[in-house]
């Protein structure tokens, strides 16, 4: 018979297989680390730097690449057709809104195309990005996150299959760029890491960034710039859409006249017809043989406003305003111009609208794509770069029928442009500069507007200094005057002459007067075009001291900017706000043509500023604006006690003093 165990003896053996049921589960489970047949422990795979990244991980991997024609024997002459791949995949928990990269080329590259993206500012291929360029995502404009896509790559995930020539490295060499980069707003990347063919970088949420107020649509916010486009599909249908475009002028120095926009269609889309503007060109023969009539079979393609994949788009001339046919649209038909707000607020805003037909696969309701690659330009105007359109908040408009409610746009799209400083020798507009304390007049800069024709003069020569009345004259009959003013004033000529400004439009900036209480200053512009500048005005920005005594100026409106720093703003008085062209003189065959030309002295006051160096030219402007175009400033400004020395003149002076140092230094010996 089985006799229980004593209570100290039943514990025991329980504790006894406690440890040993313990001993053998954690041998099984240390076990498991190792391979049985090899006894080798096995390493955890390490996360990839794409696993590891929660932000926007950016790729680039240079694919292949061969020598193209011409084949020649200096290797940094050589020219290579490379193909490369940039992958932006979003790895976070929220979409990546109207993503944009940079890409740091550094191999003189051109870009002939890239597959999934386009050029950000607008560029036409071939685009010449050997100093980098950004890319903007199309048709692909955003990437949602993983989490509502249930990981789609599709979807979070965007190729750019790039084609291009790069120059200069020798195989087996790997031209890379130096750098690549998202940006976007809010994100910060480090510098990326590079394996042979490939670099990458995770780009981060930056904590220090402000965001702006939360949006609470699903689209971008509406951007701010010098000048908006915008573009709201106010109709839809399975194979056409009705469009229209909203152009606004926002700077107070922006400006344009006989606007000229243009864009690229991507999918194939044509503007059968239009209100409130037109295209230069009006041709069909595009769609008749092309993509448009293979689906468009019994389509009369005649009344087709215009089939280019890029058209130029004009406004209309005022008096077709009210015409029902091609007008009658609010904003419309003022022959292209724009003006700041402050001037007129009517004429800072242009509207017109467009029929557009699609082609597959397109041809749905909701298959609406805005076009590419915008530009936009005037006659003598700033130079503005434009971004790509992106997605916003469908635009309200009033109902038609008068009623208090309101109707939206099916979809919009916003193109955001800002003004550019004009780049060396490719102004519009040029700057001259005189002083009462000196009788010689700085011209404008060689070259100052371009050269089209060097071969017969020095472009980067400087100019000749020149008497005050020789400003009054065009550059071909200022030759003789010039050279005698360098005679009088013991300065070489150089052998070849500089070449001309080359400007249809120019200023003078005179220093008038000096006193105690006050300074002077007139400005005279010059126009040399054979154009008419209707409604004009200029902006000068001053140093400070000048700005602040600025008082009043006699022969135009003039306004101190409030939102520019020490700028001030002239236009002509009403009825005097037109600057004509230039004409012959009285006797053609004799006299040179006479610039139209308007005049005004400008007054200032040392109340503030009493020592202001008007001498040492405090009194000439930083910065010179007409019709918003930045005018190129001239080399250098008078100074007083004479002209600038010649060479010869500086090497006698230099002999002079050395003849004193050394007659000095024998009278010392002695």
């Amino acid at each position: 018979m089985w006799a229980p165990s004593p209570p100290r003896a039943r514990l025991s053996a329980a504790l006894l297989a406690l440890f040993t049921a313990s001993f053998v589960v954690s041998t099984g489970v240390r076990a498991q680390d190792y391979d049985i047949g090899t006894g080798v422990k096995e390493e955890k795979p390490k996360a990839s730097p794409q696993d590891s990244c929660i932000g926007v991980f950016l790729t680039y991997t240079f694919i292949e690449r061969e020598k193209e024609y011409p084949h020649v024997k200096n290797a940094s002459a050589q020219a290579y057709a490379f193909r490369s791949q940039v992958t932006v995949l979003n790895t976070m928990s929220e979409d990546l809104k109207a993503w944009k990269i940079f890409i740091g080329f550094q191999h003189d590259e051109i870009l002939v195309s890239a597959g999934g993206a386009v050029v950000t500012e607008g560029t036409d291929f071939p685009a010449h990005v050997g100093n980098g360029t950004s890319l903007s995502g199309f048709p692909q404009t955003d990437l949602m996150n993983a989490i509502d896509t249930a990981g789609d790559m599709t979807q979070i995930q965007v190729q750019i299959d790039l084609t291009g020539t790069q120059f200069g490295v020798k195989p087996p060499g790997v031209p890379m760029p130096r750098t690549i980069k998202l940006q976007n707003e809010g994100f910060k990347c480090p510098a990326p890491t590079k394996k042979g063919s490939q670099m990458y970088v995770c780009c981060v949420k930056d904590p220090k960034f402000k965001h702006k107020k939360a949006n609470s649509t699903r689209f971008l916010p509406r951007q701010k710039g010098d000048l908006t486009i915008a573009y709201d599909v106010l109709q839809s249908y399975g194979s056409s859409y009705l469009a229209q475009v909203t152009i606004d002028n926002w700077s107070p120095l922006g400006r344009l006249d006989n606007w000229n926009l243009t864009w690229e269609w991507k999918r194939g889309e044509f503007i059968y017809k239009m209100r409130g503007a037109y295209t230069l060109k009006k041709d069909s023969s595009s769609c008749i043989y092309g993509e448009a009539a293979n689906y468009y079979k019994d389509f009369d393609f005649s009344p087709v406003m215009s089939c280019e994949k890029k058209p130029i788009i004009v406004d209309l001339p005022p008096d077709r305003a009210k015409d029902n046919d091609i007008a009658n649209l609010p904003f419309c038909c003022k022959n292209g111009t724009l003006l700041p707000h402050m001037m007129d607020p009517s004429m800072s805003r242009a509207i017109f609208q467009l029929q557009v037909y699609k082609l597959p696969p397109d041809l749905n309701r909701t298959a609406l794509y805005p076009p590419q690659n915008w530009k936009i330009n005037g006659y003598l105007n700033p130079q503005y770069v434009c971004g790509p359109p992106i997605r916003v908040s469908p635009m309200e408009f009033p109902d038609p029928s008068g009623l208090m409610s309101e109707t939206t746009a099916v979809a919009s799209w916003q193109v955001a442009c800002n003004i550019t400083r004009p780049k060396k020798k490719a102004s519009r507009c040029c700057v001259s500069f005189s002083a009462y304390y000196n009788d010689s007049a700085v011209p404008c800069s060689t070259c100052a507007c371009g050269c089209p024709d060097p071969a017969a003069c020095d472009p980067d020569a400087r100019a000749l200094l020149l008497p005050s009345e020789a400003l009054l004259v065009p550059f071909a009959n200022r030759t003789a005057k010039a050279k005698a003013w360098a005679k009088i004033k013991h300065r070489d000529v150089p052998s070849p002459l500089p070449c001309p400004d080359n400007c249809g439009m120019s200023i003078n900036w005179h220093v008038l007067s000096n006193y105690r209480s006050g300074w002077s200053a007139r400005i005279t512009l010059f126009n040399w075009a054979d154009y008419t500048f209707k409604n004009w005005f200029a902006a000068v920005r001053m140093d400070d001291d000048a700005y602040l005594g600025y008082e009043n100026i006699y022969s135009f409106n003039g306004t101190k900017l409030k939102d520019i720093n020490n700028t001030l703003f002239f236009q002509g008085l009403e009825g005097l706000n037109y600057l004509v062209p230039e004409t012959d003189g009285k006797d053609p065959a004799v006299d040179p043509r006479v610039p139209g030309k308007q005049q005004s002295v400008l007054s200032f006051s040392k109340k503030h500023t009493p020592k202001i160096d008007i001498l040492g030219g405090a009194g000439f402007p930083t910065r010179l604006y007409f019709d918003g175009e930045e005018c190129a400033l001239p080399d250098e400004i008078p100074r007083a006690g004479g002209d600038r020395p010649t060479v010869a003149a500086t090497g006698l002076l230099r002999v002079a003093f050395a003849v004193v140092l050394v007659f000095a230094s024998i009278m010392n010996y002695l």
